[in-house]
């Protein structure tokens, strides 16, 4: 199927988050010929907020769906001629899925299961779910979650039948300026005079919310059935991050927070031996797939990994230093805030 955003129908579950709003501005700057964008999300708030930037006089194309991800019924309905569907509703914040464990399986397992089996019950040519480092060998509730359905977005292109969609994953690290991220609550703290540090060996992968993107649309255009992709990006030290933002304040060490690691992976050794190479990115393929991998290999010029090849957030070749992320800060300062 040769690909095109051209009249193309789009939904994008979690589409009123930060992640969300990005893949809206970008698809109606770079490809306003589409026929149908759907924002899927439950908060009528957010919507509301979110309508007033895209006014149906400007935007015809846009539509915006209440809904559920924990209903199938809702996400079935919504995918009606939709052809691409970009999936990144889910429950993020570590501490609160480790104290509400049903609240976070019924919105990232469940979720995922519906959004899959909706894709499979409708049109829908392509489908691109949004995963995190803390899927890759995860010690907590969130990142369990997080693998779990990267798994059944894997798994879904062995139960498609002769149907032709496709199914990858993105897995990437901190994004930064979303919402819930470290620098915008460092700049909020700011004016106190004291910055708390979880633990001043932490180190976590750095993307923006523009590479985030790139990456997806790079998904999008170029998967071919059950790959998950990782983007090679820069590592920061908490404490750099704390100077950049407040190079005055005190650095106050509180201590690490149920479920968190103090260094992210995003590639374990034991994925090495299905790990490539593309360039700008790894791909972690399927160790089932319905493709042929030499042809793969020679159509993205891909390179197997060494074995034993991990990417860990505390290794990493690649740094952000605090000069660099005060430029990123200042750059990116008003969605920050």
């Amino acid at each position: 199927m040769t690909f095109s955003f051209s009249n193309k129908s789009i939904l994008i579950t979690g589409g009123t988050g930060s992640l969300g709003k990005a893949l809206t501005q970008y698809i109606f700057k770079n490809h306003p010929d589409i026929s149908r964008l759907v924002i899927f999300s439950r908060d009528e708030q957010k919507q509301f907020q979110m309508a007033q930037d895209y006014p149906p006089e400007k935007y015809p194309q846009i539509r915006f769906f209440i809904g559920d991800v924990r209903d199938k019924d809702r996400l079935v309905r919504a995918m009606k001629g939709i052809d691409y569907v970009i999936h990144a509703a889910a429950m993020k914040h570590v501490h609160i899925a480790e104290y509400n464990p049903d609240e976070c399986i019924a919105t990232n397992v469940v979720g995922a299961q519906n959004v899959v089996h909706a894709c499979l019950e409708t049109t829908v040519q392509r489908v691109v779910a949004l995963s995190t480092d803390k899927a890759c060998a995860p010690i907590n509730l969130y990142g369990a979650t997080k693998l779990t359905s990267d798994k059944l977005f894997v798994a879904a292109n062995n139960i498609r039948g002769n149907n032709p969609i496709r199914f990858s994953v993105v897995r990437y690290g901190n994004v930064m300026g979303s919402n819930g991220s470290v620098i915008p609550f460092f700049i909020k703290k700011k004016k106190e005079g004291k910055l708390p540090i979880t633990d001043p060996n932490m180190t976590r992968f750095n993307i923006s919310l523009t590479e985030g993107v790139e990456m997806v649309i790079h998904a999008l255009e170029h998967a071919w059935g059950g790959e998950i992709f990782v983007p090679k990006i820069p590592s920061y030290r908490i404490t750099d991050v704390a100077t950049a933002v407040g190079p005055d304040c005190e650095q106050v060490i509180v201590g690490i927070r149920p479920g968190e690691k103090v260094h992210e992976e995003m590639i374990t050794s034991s994925d090495s031996f299905y790990t490539y190479d593309l360039g700008k990115y790894y791909t972690i393929i399927p160790s089932t797939h319905n493709w042929k991998l030499d042809e793969f290999i020679k159509e993205f010029n891909a390179k197997i990994v060494q074995p034993g090849f991990s990417y860990n957030s505390g290794e990493n070749t690649e740094w952000e230093t605090v000069e660099t992320l005060r430029e990123l800060i200042r750059e990116h300062v008003d969605e920050l805030i």
